[in-house]
């Protein structure tokens, strides 16, 4: 496997010196500004996957978990800007008309997309999708309603799941479609804010008999969710790559705090229990970054991942969510102060272990790769 480690570094110094000012600003104002959207793209952070031909810069998947790892000492507040998932599925099942509309924007951050798949009664079931496109002439006609959407409230396009041919379901009967955010009949009602990062917002999407073209689909009608899902091995392991990282983050402010902080006479790092807590996420920490380095070569190499995926973000987001509850407890009061970064990362990262498939799913995924689908019906 290649050693991105000047990658790493590099980002790092860029992170700490120049974005930290200005994403703090942001936290603040509770919004994105533009002057670090471009600063960002300025540094060639905007579609770091995508191809060069599409105005991506093209990284390899190894080097963009290595920035995605740089970037998450700050938190995982810009995971979701850096994550180019929707960029990836529409180069990979876009026509070259889709690609010229809404790839080259999308890559060069002049328009932001949002993948919009999530229902009130369907998460990580698909099959539970209730929203609908109904054949008209000329192309489809959408109703339904989708929550909980990242950058839903700023996007100016969505990436959406519909139910196509109801008698089929999850196995060909739900297709996807590229839906305009000033398209008649398309609402934003209700925006949220997670108990995380401020950037970090949750839209509610209603289609109201939506009118798209046929040329909107993308992929094969019923068969466009279906492999779509094929980015989601992607998706797990940039997840899991922002969790090694903020991971990281937190044990240096643990053993920093340890070091400085005394009580009765001794600095904390001399009391047992905390030099188990340290100890332990050690371990967690290197766990996890042997598990990524493992999947990092599988793909280099060609190779399915398997179950792997699954197991890189189960195992990395649940080990950062003990480790963010341990270095709260050994900053002791001062951990649980708003202004706090240890404070901000515990709240930060719980979505981790809900987001981008629960905990629940990924284990499922993982037992079922070992013993396969139960008898009965569901998991």
């Amino acid at each position: 496997m290649n050693d991105h480690s000047e990658i790493r570094d590099s980002v790092r110094r860029f992170v700490d010196h120049e974005v930290a000012p200005l994403l703090q600003a942001c936290e603040s104002a509770g919004s994105m500004s533009a002057e670090l959207l471009d600063l960002l793209k300025t540094h060639g952070y905007n579609g770091m996957r995508i191809g060069e031909e599409w105005g991506g810069k093209g990284l390899g998947f190894g080097e963009f978990c290595t920035v995605l790892e740089a970037f998450a000492r700050l938190g995982p507040s810009l995971h979701f800007w850096l994550v180019d998932s929707l960029g990836l599925t529409l180069q990979r099942l876009g026509t070259p008309a889709q690609k010229e509309r809404y790839l080259r924007p999308y890559a060069a951050w002049e328009k932001m997309g949002s993948l919009a798949f999530t229902e009130p009664d369907a998460g990580s079931d698909a099959g539970a999708i209730r929203t609908r496109a109904i054949r008209c002439t000329g192309g489809w006609r959408i109703t339904g309603r989708k929550h909980y959407i990242s950058r839903g409230d700023t996007a100016d396009f969505y990436f959406v799941t519909a139910v196509t041919d109801p008698g089929r379901g999850a196995k060909g009967g739900i297709s996807t479609f590229l839906i305009d955010r000033d398209t008649p009949g398309l609402s934003v009602p209700r925006v949220d804010v997670s108990m995380g990062s401020t950037l970090h917002k949750l839209a509610e999407i209603e289609f109201d008999d939506c009118f798209v073209s046929d040329d909107t689909v993308v992929g094969e009608v019923g068969f466009g969710f279906l492999a779509a899902m094929k980015t989601l091995d992607d998706g797990r392991l940039a997840v899991a790559s922002t969790c090694l990282g903020v991971a990281q983050r937190l044990l240096e402010l643990m053993v920093e705090h340890a070091r400085q902080r005394s009580t009765f006479g001794h600095p904390l790092s001399d009391r047992q229990g905390i030099r188990w807590m340290i100890a332990d996420s050690v371990t967690e920490i290197e766990l996890g970054q042997a598990l990524l380095q493992a999947s990092m070569a599988q793909l280099e190499a060609g190779e399915a991942l398997g179950a792997r995926a699954s197991i890189c973000k189960l195992h990395l987001s649940e080990a950062l969510g003990r480790i963010a509850d341990r270095a709260v407890q050994i900053h002791g009061g001062a951990g649980l102060l708003r202004g706090q970064l240890v404070e901000q990362l515990y709240r930060d990262v719980r979505f981790f272990r809900v987001g981008e498939g629960t905990s629940e799913v990924q284990r499922m995924l993982i037992a079922r790769s070992v013993l396969g689908r139960p008898s009965r019906d569901g998991d």
